[in-house]
């Protein structure tokens, strides 16, 4: 069968063009691109082409077609990408594309890309990954990458090829288009999170070429160099093309992510090497590293790790993995989980860290703190928790459980140190407050989203979300926001000044709130919808007191625990007389109970089914409650309420043989052991349920047993697409850091789903904890923590004010010193391609670029061969090394 007119000029280009990727089939990409683009005549005509520029004139004579015909096809052929016109006093001369820098970036217009195109443009490049695998990333590479400048200026030598700004001042035309590849793969619903608009920049000739065909925005010098800082700040790589002639000119000067970019996935999804590296490679300082994460987070090639840093010998948290330097390849080995990102070695992490729920860069601000640096402290902690102050003062400290320095003596007083910290937040004058992003701006114009509920979970979405550059608006059905922070948290522990001034930085930013609105009642999603919100985040709450099912639980002075706490933090002077029982044991019930003693209750009982170490309650909150004189009864379940005429005179109680069964909760009780308390009120504190209202009404919500909602893992988004959810609606009752840390969550899926971007890439987040059972703590001194001033409890009985005291500025000194900085982020030297994008974001100077090279890129194709043979060659022997290698018998 006859090879098509596409399938032939697809086979010249690749001849002629430069970069021979041999004879191209029927049912190659390319050849069905072509297909889509141009006539067959179109492509016949193409085939008299060659590398040498030739005028419509000339080239009407050699084909002996009329000029205007000829004219006509050749334009349109350039405009649709298939060729490439030079511009000689703004009349075009017309010759082949390499295929890169060239025909593969023209092809993939915007204009023209529609579905189909983009899922070729996405696959495209499996068919060249064999010549990626034999090709040098060090010298051989069709492309170079440029380290950010900022860290190149710290380098005690620089090559011209190497200086982002050589490229800049030796062009005088500029343009900026959208990142084809990010494109394509939003097109097909693969998109990444990074910014996609205008990112791509296009130099001298083909600035103009941009510019003639509608393909890119002409800019000035300044707002190229303009470009190139905010794509560095948003973690994109520079890269240059190394095959076109000169080592200090480029076509584009392209800024790519790994998660997207075709040249940087040929390295991570098929294992080779055409996108080259720099003549660097990122190197830790340990002595300054406080593994806060940063640079992994930011990495494109997923080439730092958060590691173990008192083990002395970083190779061996080191993945250890083939590569195609020394193995034969093949479509086996492609990685097509490639965008998977891994953030802790093998070896594990900083406890402190991976304990968080919010994995908070607790070394980071210790480390900031010791400094004195306080703003910037804060600032690392609000890059995961906008409510420092708050998390604070009520938070449980999973970080302080798990502390390396608890192996020694006592763990660090994490908690003290970032109140704090935090506490800088109160103050309106030192306060930090982030700045807003600005990327995507046209495509975030008119996207406004609805946050229902004003708790931990609503107020963190909100917050990224402003950060983000949308348009937030936050809806709370009572009069007061904060959700259970403000109604459900007394303010002996959480001073409602703490929680507005927090929420104030909120409103600096641009959130809108209206209170007293119920969403169901006052108005409905869908007419949110109407009015203009694209996309929705639920974060009501468990705000409801579960009940018990017992006899006389609606006698008079009975009362819900959540219903007393809200009644108490909206109105301090309503008052309790007599004797007090709370039922319950976790944290809530000790709140109500430490309530009930400043409300005026001669005498708290609290009674729960958890023996004394079952009780869910944080010890240190049921040692406050015993100083309060609140007595602590275990090992007891209500069986009836007793009244007369009505009233409410006392609790039965039966005794608890054991709670869990299986882990499960199965209470079992000994109905024969029973006792009778006398009590004026009972408050039930055993739980919290969700009340939805009317809210789910005509929304196609998928809700469990215990009526949380149904989201995915992950995205948090429910069955409906725009809308997503949060905290303890989703999860039932937890702790405030857990809904702060998915309000993150949430936010970040929303800014995804309002940019048409996947929702799950790169958003694995498993931390390990670093093993501590073999930890030689021989060489560490032993030194005190740190203890806050004790609490007057007789003083405390009596107000609702936080008398408690954090550490003075001193403490705080002693204390930091304290910490044993276990964790280190590592560096894989096979993976790094030396872009320096992660030294902007250490705020330590703990990780710098490291010469390894002065690699030129080639000025001909031929020199690109003959690199390319070497390497071949090099790498066939040590294929055939590695063989003989893994025959031979190994040493006993």
């Amino acid at each position: 069968m006859a090879r098509s007119s596409y399938a032939k000029f697809a086979t010249h280009i690749s001849f002629y063009g430069g970069l021979c990727i041999g004879p191209v089939t029927e049912n190659s990409i390319f050849t069905k691109i072509i297909k889509k683009l141009i006539s067959a005549e179109e492509c016949e005509l193409g085939m008299h082409l060659t590398r040498t520029p030739i005028s419509v004139e000339d080239f009407a004579k050699k084909v002996g077609r009329s000029e205007k015909e000829v004219g006509e096809m050749l334009w349109n052929m350039a405009d649709r990408g298939t060729i490439f016109p030079h511009f000689v006093g703004g009349k075009p001369y017309y010759r082949l594309a390499p295929f890169v820098p060239g025909i593969y970036e023209y092809l993939m217009d915007k204009r023209t890309m529609d579905k189909e195109m983009a899922e070729y443009f996405v696959t495209a490049m499996e068919e060249v990954a064999w010549i990626a695998t034999n090709v040098s990333q060090v010298d051989g590479g069709l492309m170079k990458v440029v380290p950010v400048r900022q860290e190149l200026m710290v380098q005690p030598k620089i090559l011209s090829h190497e200086d982002v700004m050589t490229y800049i001042n030796n062009s005088d035309l500029f343009t900026v288009a959208d990142c084809a590849c990010r494109y394509a793969l939003k097109l097909v619903g693969r998109g990444c999170e990074h910014p996609v608009e205008g990112m791509c920049l296009q130099l001298g000739p083909h600035a103009e070429y941009y510019i003639k065909t509608g393909r890119g925005r002409q800019v000035t010098k300044e707002e190229a160099i303009e470009l190139l800082n905010k794509a560095a700040e948003a973690g994109l790589v520079h890269t240059v093309f190394g095959t076109e002639g000169t080592p200090n000119e480029t076509s584009y000067i392209c800024n790519c992510c790994g998660c997207s970019c075709s040249g940087l996935r040929v390295m991570r999804q098929y294992g080779g090497g055409a996108t080259c590296t720099s003549n660097f490679r990122a190197k830790i300082d340990d002595n300054k590293c406080v593994a806060c994460g940063g640079c992994v987070d930011i990495c494109s090639m997923n080439a730092i790790k958060l590691g173990d840093g008192l083990c002395k010998q970083h190779e061996e948290q080191i993945d250890k993995y083939d590569t195609s330097w020394n193995t034969l390849w093949g479509k086996k080995r492609w990685d097509y989980n490639y965008r998977a990102r891994t953030m802790v070695t093998r070896k594990g992490t900083a406890p402190c860290k991976t304990k968080c729920p919010a994995h908070i860069s607790v070394q980071g601000y210790i480390k900031k703190a010791a400094e004195g640096k306080y703003t910037e402290a804060l600032e690392l902690i609000k890059k995961d928790n906008p409510f420092p102050a708050v998390c604070g003062r009520i938070c449980p400290h999973p970080c302080e459980e798990e502390c390396t320095r608890s192996a020694v003596d006592e763990s660090l007083a994490i908690d003290a140190v970032k109140m704090f910290i935090a506490d800088q937040d109160l103050n309106a004058d030192v306060r930090f407050i982030p700045k807003i992003k600005h990327y995507d701006e046209s495509e975030k114009a008119n996207a406004k989203v609805a946050v229902i509920g004003s708790g931990p979970a609503g107020l963190s979405c909100a917050y990224y979300l402003a950060v983000e550059g949308y348009k937030v608006t936050v809806f709370e059905k009572e009069k007061v926001l904060g959700g259970m922070l403000t109604l459900g948290i007394p303010s002996f522990r959480l001073d409602k000044d703490v929680i507005n001034a927090e929420i104030d930085i909120l409103k600096v930013l641009g959130v809108e709130f209206k209170t007293g609105v119920e969403i169901g009642k006052d108005t409905t999603i869908q007419q949110l919808r109407v009015q203009g919100y694209k996309a929705f985040y639920i974060a009501i709450g468990a705000q409801k007191g579960a009940s018990l099912g017992i006899e006389g639980e609606d006698f008079s002075g009975v009362i819900n625990g959540v219903d007393f706490l809200r009644s108490i933090n909206l109105d301090t002077t309503l008052k309790l007389s007599g004797p007090v029982v709370v039922v319950g044991g976790g944290n809530v019930a000790i709140d109500v109970a430490r309530t009930a003693v400043r409300a005026g209750a001669s005498f708290v009982n609290l009674y729960c089914l958890e023996s004394e170490a079952e009780m869910p309650a944080l010890k240190e909150e049921q040692e406050e409650a015993r100083q309060e004189g609140i007595v602590l009864n275990n090992g007891w379940g209500p069986k009836r309420i007793i009244a007369k005429n009505g009233k409410v005179t006392g609790v039965e109680f039966k005794k608890c043989v054991s709670v869990f069964e299986n882990g499960a909760f199965a209470p079992k009780y000994d109905e024969n052991q029973t006792i009778t308390v006398k009590a004026s009120h009972v408050l039930l504190a055993v739980g919290q349920v969700i009340d939805w209202g009317n809210l789910d009404k005509g929304e196609n919500f998928i809700l469990d047993a215990r009526k949380r909602i149904k989201v995915a893992d992950i995205s948090y988004q429910t069955a409906v697409p725009e809308v997503f959810a949060g905290g303890d609606v989703v999860t039932g009752p937890k702790f405030a850091i857990d809904a702060i840390a998915l309000g993150k969550q949430g936010a970040q899926s929303i800014h995804r789903y309002l940019q048409g971007r996947d929702l799950f890439v790169c958003r694995e987040r498993e931390f390990k904890a670093l093993d501590k059972t073999n930890l030689d703590i021989s060489g560490y001194d032993l030194m005190p923590r740190q203890k806050t001033g004790a609490v007057d409890f007789a003083a405390a009985k009596s107000t609702f004010a936080d008398l408690r005291q954090g550490l003075t500025e001193e403490q705080l000194g002693k204390e930091v010193e304290r910490c044993l900085q276990c964790g280190v982020s590592i560096v894989d030297q096979k993976r790094c391609i030396g872009c320096g994008v992660c030294t902007r974001q250490c705020s330590f100077d703990a990780i710098h670029l490291e010469r390894i090279g002065e690699t030129y890129p080639v000025r001909t194709w031929t020199e690109f061969y003959a690199r390319a043979a070497t390497y071949a060659v090099a790498r066939a022997g040590r294929i055939a090394l590695k063989g003989v290698k893994n025959i031979l018998p190994k040493e006993k």
